[in-house]
């Protein structure tokens, strides 16, 4: 009875502001605030901005894994078209196996900072095995032996193929690798009105002050942080149209 209330306990938002004030004492996360008011609201684990999506909203997934109940709330309640993208074996098999419904796209490529390809490692579980679901492109995160060659597209080369001109959100959780897509949005002329990343700079090689640069340098081109989920590590961007000089929301 008593693990049953602890494990319980471990999954409440208190729990979880205590472990994340931990880590940041720890320097194991960052001190993050929101930027900027938006009416941000929670679905299959992910906040975001609903006011920003309209009727037929257009929107990047890139990172599938066995789940696709955030894309389908999308498309269910604003009608929009998502896209989503993912070259690890086990989300191809998925979404090859499933009933998707309408306005949903599936691409098997990954998108990173550059056109051509790149290599995937599965993600080491702690018995030492290799993850049949999670990959990552960071070596020192991975299994080796049983990495993987994807093909990679830039933003602006996927948009182009499929004939977008926007792109309403795009959500990342891609195991280490959001930081190339991000830079390559850097210098972008199509950038995303809402950005939701997870950051994984707990992997080894990466660390918190990888997360810190690319958030200051969003900061620069108009993103602002609306939330930060209760890890720490997933946050919202929104852009702003005009861009101020002040400071990302980094503190001490």
């Amino acid at each position: 009875m008593a693990q049953s209330a602890w494990g319980h306990f471990k999954k409440t938002p208190t729990f979880l502001r205590i472990k994340l004030f931990l880590k940041r004492l720890r320097g194991r996360e960052l001190w993050l605030k929101p930027e900027v008011r938006r009416a941000a609201v929670k679905s299959c684990g992910w906040w975001f901005d609903p006011d920003s999506l309209g009727e037929g909203a257009v929107v990047y997934s890139l990172g599938v894994g066995q789940d696709i109940g955030f894309e389908a709330g999308l498309i269910d309640e604003f009608g929009a078209e998502v896209h989503a993208f993912d070259p690890t074996p086990s989300s191809i098999d998925l979404c090859e196996s499933m009933q998707p419904p309408a306005g949903f796209r599936f691409h098997p490529w990954a998108i990173t900072a550059v056109d051509g390809s790149i290599r995937f490692y599965p993600r080491e579980r702690r018995d030492g095995s290799a993850s049949t679901a999670m990959y990552t492109t960071v070596a020192e995160a991975g299994v080796a032996r049983d990495a993987i060659d994807v093909p990679t597209f830039t933003l602006q080369s996927v948009a182009r193929k499929l004939g977008h001109a926007r792109i309403d959100l795009l959500k990342m959780d891609i195991e280490g690798a959001e930081y190339e897509v991000l830079e390559g949005l850097l210098d972008s002329p199509l950038l995303p009105t809402q950005l939701l990343v997870e950051f994984h700079h707990r992997f080894p090689g990466l660390g918190t002050k990888k997360t810190a640069d690319i958030i200051r340098r969003l900061h620069d081109i108009g993103y602002r942080i609306f939330v930060v989920a209760e890890t720490g590590r997933e946050l919202g961007f929104i852009r702003q149209q005009e861009t101020q000089a002040d400071a990302p929301a980094l503190t001490r």
